[in-house]
C-alpha cells in the first residue's frame, strides 16, 4: 500500500461499515476479488465490490458483448454469474484470508428475489455489506427497470431491508428525469447508502455490416465520457439525503476521485479504468494522500462535500 503519513486519515464509513481507504473497485469490473490478486496490493483496496449475483446461476448474453467507445466503453454481459449457492460455496472464503471486506451486489427479477438473496447472504460471516442493482428489469411489469420506477424501487430496497441487518447499499440508474427523487425513496425505504451511478443506456454501429455491434443492441456506457453526469448527480444527491454516498462514473485517477469526494461522496469506487490500468487503485490512494498532506488535511471526511458546504478553505493555513 502507498505509504501515508500517520497524522493522515483516510479512512471512511458506509453506514456502519468501516473502510481503511475510500477507494472500491466497481461491481462487475472486480470479479469476485481473487481475480487481481497478483496485479494490485489489496491493502489500498477499503472493500471489494463482486460482480453481481443472481438467485440462479445465468450464462449472460451473447457475444459480442462489449466494445470500446469514444472515452468509454459499452457493455451488455448480462449479468453472467454461477448463482448465490456457488458463490457462497466457493468465492467467500477469499475474502476471510485476505482480511478485507465483502459487498455483494446482488440482482433480481422481483422484489421476492432480492429478499431472497439478501436473507442468503446474512447468514454469512464474510459479507460486509449487500449493494443492489436496480438496474434489472422487473418480469412483473413488462420489463420495466426497478431503479426507474419509484414505487418498484421502494418495493426492492424495503423487502431486502427487512431480510437483512446487513447495510443496504442502493446502486442507483443515470437513466432517469429526476435522479434525487429516486434517491429520497431509497434512502426512505430503508437504504443506508447509495452507489451513483450505475451505467447510461447507450449503443454503437459497425457502419461496414450495418448491425448494432453489441448482441444486446443497447449496452451500459461506462468510463470518461460519464464523469461529468456522474459527478453532477453526485452533488446533487449528496445535498438532499443524509447518508453515505459511494461514488463512481469515469473516475480513472486521484484527480477524479477528489471531485466526487469534495462533491458529496464518502468513497469512491473505479470501474472501466481497472481494466486497463489495474494499479489505479493504488494510485488514487496515493493521490489522495498526498492531496491532505498538501493541504493540511487531517480526516478524508473534513473534506467530503466541501463543493457546497462552502469550506473550499478546509486545511490551508
Amino acid at each position: 500500500m502507498p505509504q501515508k503519513s500517520s497524522s493522515i486519515n483516510i479512512s471512511t464509513k458506509i453506514g456502519t461499515l468501516e473502510l481503511r481507504t475510500p477507494v472500491l473497485p466497481a461491481s462487475g469490473t472486480f470479479g469476485y476479488g481473487e481475480e487481481y490478486l497478483d496485479l494490485i496490493d489489496y491493502s489500498c483496496l477499503g472493500a471489494v465490490v463482486t460482480k453481481g449475483i443472481t438467485l440462479e446461476p445465468r450464462r449472460g448474453n451473447p457475444p459480442p458483448r462489449a466494445v470500446e467507445t469514444s472515452a468509454g466503453m459499452l457493455n451488455a454481459i448480462g449479468l453472467q454469474n454461477p448463482g448465490v449457492e456457488v458463490f457462497i460455496r466457493d468465492k467467500l472464503s477469499f475474502f476471510s484470508e485476505q482480511n478485507i471486506p465483502c459487498i455483494v451486489n446482488i440482482a433480481g427479477n422481483t422484489p421476492d428475489e432480492y429478499g431472497e438473496l439478501a436473507a442468503r447472504l446474512d447468514q454469512c460471516s464474510q459479507v460486509a455489506a449487500i449493494e443492489l442493482n436496480v438496474s434489472c428489469p422487473n418480469v412483473k411489469k413488462g420489463g420495466i427497470a426497478f431503479g426507474v420506477n419509484p414505487e418498484a424501487l421502494r418495493e426492492v430496497v424495503a423487502t431486502a431491508r427487512k431480510n437483512s441487518a446487513l447495510p443496504i447499499i442502493t446502486k442507483l440508474s443515470p437513466n432517469v428525469t429526476d435522479i434525487v427523487e429516486m434517491a429520497k425513496v431509497a434512502v426512505e425505504a430503508g437504504s443506508d447508502a447509495l452507489s451513483l451511478i450505475n451505467t447510461l443506456i447507450g449503443m454503437a454501429i459497425d457502419i461496414e455490416t450495418r448491425k448494432p455491434l453489441l448482441s444486446n443492441v443497447t449496452g451500459g456506457l461506462s468510463g470518461p465520457a460519464i464523469k461529468p453526469v456522474a459527478l453532477r448527480m453526485v452533488y446533487q444527491v449528496a445535498q438532499a439525503v443524509d447518508v453515505p454516498i459511494i461514488g463512481m462514473g469515469g473516475i480513472a485517477g486521484p484527480e477524479d476521485a477528489l471531485e466526487f469526494i469534495l462533491a458529496g461522496a464518502s468513497a469512491i469506487a473505479v470501474g472501466t479504468a481497472i481494466f486497463y490500468h489495474p494499479n489505479v487503485v493504488e494510485k488514487i490512494v496515493a493521490g489522495i494522500t498526498d492531496y491532505m498532506t498538501a493541504n493540511n488535511i487531517a480526516a478524508l471526511t473534513d473534506i467530503v462535500g466541501c463543493a457546497y458546504k462552502g469550506d473550499g478553505e478546509v486545511g490551508n493555513d
